[in-house]
């Protein structure tokens, strides 16, 4: 008698014939008439979920690994149709595959008997081949319909901030509306995305999402042009970037069915100065993968954002308060910055105050009881266990002396792996002391690049927090034992 697995799966709620009770009633059907044992707790179900890829089914990937367990906890997996198993071709060979050569599991069709000669091969392969033809060809005709609905003014996409659903078309929401409105004429009077995000962030106003504002967000909504009562789509059903009036083949701009926010005129202004923004900031747009000393290593006093360059690659500022996110203003030159850390670096090292920044980590460094130690424990119990029983007349001399030996030889090898190295305050601080004098004078030198002093300012410090209202910078050294 066979052990036996089911696996049932649905796309929508509107296939009564595919429902999971019919598929389920057919199956334990099936295994009745076969002698099969189906187990409530080998059923496995996907609803509402699409069968085009594997990775995005979790009760399929379930019973995978289940099915790679040893012993094989069940001997075939029964479907009501193949196409309930995988509508993508690659993905049925590749489990199917493994299911048969490395665990011994068949995949069986209730409704699709392909029999057990060499022709079921091909028959199985044309089912699979003719399953993945109704999958796309299903997704091309509702991206057609899609498509028809769009160009008919009908909506086909969730509603933007200032809007809700309503029936197939965008309804305002009056007191968001008004948020969007206040954006557009904050920024058409001269206010930056960064100052207007800022602004929203502190009067507790939060995307649809629950999320504080960013200028990514402020720019989406300011470049919509939803917002004056058009509908945008890119022909592959994807928002698009870039103009947003952009005619280009894969982008549509069609005139919509719900009541504008934003009028065209203001809308136009507010496109105009978008434009004029980036093309004046164009050049920075990609200035985050070049080198400098400090990347990556000095931080916000405020928030703790690291700090990035700005201004013509001439000075840092906070990555959250450039997006809106952070309301102090961390602005620094490079050169400035350079000087400031090298200085504290050279006062750190006529101070002696290399290892304070490190001390409480190494307080906080003590040996944990984990699995070895564990492992230890018992060995040590063991030891009294077969001392005690040698006591008692139980074991022989020579049995307590070849066992005493095992458990002593265990219990030394379980030690050294349970050893901690422990060091010192003033041990870590002398170390750093020693890195700080093979570095300073690289860190000084005009030649070196400024990659190769990035790598020994990363090796050398943990972070440095930048404090810009006491123009002060604090250097944690990075743990030389660690």
């Amino acid at each position: 008698m066979q052990t036996a697995a089911a696996y049932i799966r649905v796309s929508t709620d509107d296939q009564v014939e595919f429902s999971p009770d019919s598929q389920m009633k057919a199956i334990q059907k099936y295994a009745k008439d076969h002698d099969m044992i189906l187990p409530q707790d080998l059923i496995f179900a996907d609803e509402g979920i699409s069968g085009r890829h594997a990775e995005n089914r979790p009760a399929f990937q379930r019973m995978i690994g289940l099915a790679k367990t040893k012993p094989k906890p069940f001997d075939v997996i029964l479907l009501w149709k193949f196409s309930r198993f995988a509508r993508n071709r690659e993905d049925s060979i590749v489990y199917k595959s493994m299911l048969r050569k490395q665990c011994g599991i068949d995949v069986v069709s209730i409704s699709e008997q392909v029999g057990e000669d060499k022709t079921s091969i091909l028959i199985e392969a044309l089912l699979e081949a003719m399953d993945e033809y109704y999958s796309i060809n299903l997704a091309e005709e509702v991206r057609r319909g899609m498509q028809e609905k769009f160009s008919r003014g009908g909506v086909v996409s969730q509603p933007p901030y200032g809007y809700r659903m309503g029936d197939n078309v965008f309804v305002i929401q009056p007191d968001v509306a008004e948020i969007v409105r206040k954006i557009y004429h904050d920024f058409l009077s001269g206010a930056g995305r960064r100052e207007i995000a800022v602004e929203l962030n502190a009067l507790g106003v939060v995307t649809r999402k629950g999320r504080p504002f960013d200028n990514r967000r402020v720019e989406y909504i300011l470049s919509n042009p939803v917002y004056t009562g058009m509908l945008r789509r890119s022909k592959n059903g994807r928002q698009s970037s870039g103009d947003p009036f952009n005619q280009r083949e894969d982008m549509q701009v069609i005139p919509g069915n719900h009541e504008p926010i934003i009028d065209r005129e203001t809308f136009d202004a507010t496109q105009k100065r978008l434009k004029e923004a980036k093309r004046l900031y164009v050049k920075h747009a990609h200035t985050e993968g070049r080198p400098f000393m400090l990347k990556g290593v000095v931080r916000c006093s405020n928030c703790g954002s690291t700090l990035v360059m700005a201004m013509r690659n001439t000075s840092l500022q906070c990555h959250l308060y450039a997006k809106g996110q952070c309301d102090v203003s961390h602005a620094i030159s490079i050169a400035k910055a350079n000087t400031a850390v090298l200085e504290r670096i050279k006062e750190d090292l006529r101070l002696g105050a290399v290892g304070v920044n490190v001390e409480n980590q190494h307080k906080k460094k003590k040996p944990t009881v984990d699995a070895t130690s564990m492992l230890l424990q018992k060995e040590k119990q063991k030891l009294e266990r077969i001392k005690e029983a040698y006591a008692a007349g139980v074991d022989t001399l020579q049995e307590y002396r070849e066992q005493k030996q095992k458990i002593t030889a265990r219990i030394e090898e379980l030690s050294k792996s349970t050893t901690v190295e422990y060091h010192t305050p003033e041990q870590v601080s002398r170390e750093i002391v020693k890195r700080i004098q093979a570095s300073l004078e690289m860190l000084e030198d005009a030649a070196v690049s400024e990659e190769l002093k990035n790598q020994a300012m990363r090796a050398l410090v943990e972070k440095i927090i930048f404090n810009r209202k006491k123009n002060l910078f604090e250097i944690v050294y990075r743990d030389p034992f660690a």
